[in-house]
């Protein structure tokens, strides 16, 4: 909504029209006036506003025309309609048409004043509840699981084609791979996206907290027990219960989940009352589960329920092509957090480097890495020197051209000889070219490789 809230009137007799435009004016408002509903139209087309006010009764085109044309052009805005000859069945037919309010002449100023608050109020309540909505959407959409490696659109089309059905879905994939961020992309895009997506960690609790947190428990079940608590499965009723790691939890509670999972009911702790609920799952785990089940430590009856559908999550090392697309985006995530907001960026040989590791902890590890570079970068350009030393200190990999250029402290000829050889594999033996890059003359460089042969011989 713009700061000054645009009105526009439409109202044939000049004296109303007039008592209107002073009322609104009043109160802050950029009034347009216009003498019928064909100029109000017209006005509308031309520019936005954010209320309407207009006759019902004019000469032509009248206010259910007006309230008509801005519920097809501008469905945003409210539109209050005025007239003299107010009764009931008049009411019912311009609020089912769509108006926000219907006033009959002559009206009080102070209640059409509090009329005009309350519809300006609503459209602003309406446009945040869209930004909030289109910003969950931003976050969670399957567009925004950011790569474009052939695995990534695996995964991709796997979320497009599942996500709008009921079934239980199980995610696969080492720590870091982004399992929740999959999770609620499913949620976000079913048909559940408009109830709650729950999540809840099943290694960070014990088997008997994780049994009160997913079922809930009685009043008085256990010492603490002073209250009748819902449990997550009651929470996320009529949308998604994220169950993360669900490999890690005991065989008396994989026992309770099956039962859940197959009867759509739930006993809260220290109840024999079953509850009905109306939950999706999406397990995940880094665990090898069919593994698990011949180990003995998973129950196979439960590995079927919840793995309907497996989608499996690539590591990072199997996608690197995704690396500077995850890093640029990273960037934007993080430039104003850690107060970078003006030119942020990466130098190249740090984006090689980030490209040549193998990221044992996958997209939340490079998502760290990214963030504290950005904050000790200089100017808010990333350099090789600012990533962490994992990356860069000894064993570590070197950004492409340098790596065995120095790792084994060479004396200076011996770097001299080495660097002089790079160049010449990177310009394909073209010393012309070669000498240009190094900064000398080819006679120069072929006194240096002279030498170099000579100190081969001597080696």
């Amino acid at each position: 909504m713009t700061a000054v809230p645009r009105v526009i009137v439409a109202e044939d007799d000049r004296v109303a029209r007039e008592l209107l435009t002073e009322i609104l004016t009043a109160e802050g408002f950029e009034v347009t006036a216009v003498d019928d509903g064909q100029g109000a139209i017209e006005a509308m087309r031309g520019q936005s506003f954010e209320l309407c006010v207009s006759d019902v009764r004019m000469e032509g085109v009248g206010g259910f025309d007006v309230l008509a044309a801005f519920q097809e052009h501008s469905p945003q805005t409210p539109v209050i309609l005025l007239t003299a000859f107010g009764d009931v069945a008049g009411a019912m037919s311009a609020i089912q048409k769509g108006a926000y309010d219907y006033v009959s002449k002559p009206f009080n100023v102070e209640e059409l004043k509090v009329t005009v608050r309350r519809a300006l109020e609503r459209r602003r309540l309406l446009e945040e509840n869209r930004a909030l909505k289109r910003d969950l959407q931003t976050r969670y959409r399957i567009e925004t699981i950011v790569g474009a490696s052939p695995a990534m659109l695996e995964v991709y089309k796997l979320v497009a084609r599942v996500a709008p059905t009921t079934a239980t879905v199980l995610v696969v994939g080492e720590s870091g791979t982004g399992k929740e961020l999959v999770a609620r992309a499913i949620h976000q895009n079913s048909l559940r996206s408009q109830g709650p997506f729950v999540a809840v960690n099943c290694t960070a609790l014990t088997e008997s907290l994780l049994e009160s947190e997913l079922f809930g428990h009685a009043k008085g079940a256990f010492t603490g027990a002073v209250a009748t608590k819902r449990g997550l499965f009651e929470e996320a009723h009529g949308g998604t219960l994220f169950l993360d790691e669900i490999a890690d939890i005991g065989g008396k509670m994989q026992a309770q989940l099956l039962r859940a999972l197959q009867d759509g009911e739930i006993r809260r702790v220290g109840s024999t009352e079953p509850i009905k609920v109306d939950t999706r799952i999406v397990a995940a785990t880094n665990r090898d589960l069919e593994a698990e089940v011949k180990a003995g430590r998973f129950r196979d009856d439960l590995f079927f329920r919840i793995h309907v559908v497996t989608l499996k999550l690539p590591p990072l090392r199997e996608r690197q092509s995704d690396i500077p697309l995850l890093v640029e985006h990273f960037i934007g995530k993080y430039a104003a957090r850690t107060g970078r907001t003006e030119g942020a960026g990466i130098a190249p040989e740090a984006m090689t480097a980030l490209c040549r590791y193998s990221w044992p902890g996958n997209v939340r590890e490079l998502a760290n890495a990214v963030e504290r570079s950005l904050a000790l970068a200089d100017g808010g350009v990333m350099l090789y020197s600012d990533l962490p030393p994992e990356i860069v200190g000894p064993g570590a990999l070197r950004p492409a051209g340098t790596h065995g250029l120095y790792e084994d402290r060479p004396t200076l000829a011996e770097l001299e000889r080495r660097y002089i050889d790079l160049i010449l594999q990177e310009t394909g033996g073209n010393k012309k070219r070669a000498a240009e890059i190094l900064g000398i003359d080819r006679r120069t460089l072929y006194r240096s490789l002279g030498r170099a042969e000579a100190e081969k011989d001597e080696d």
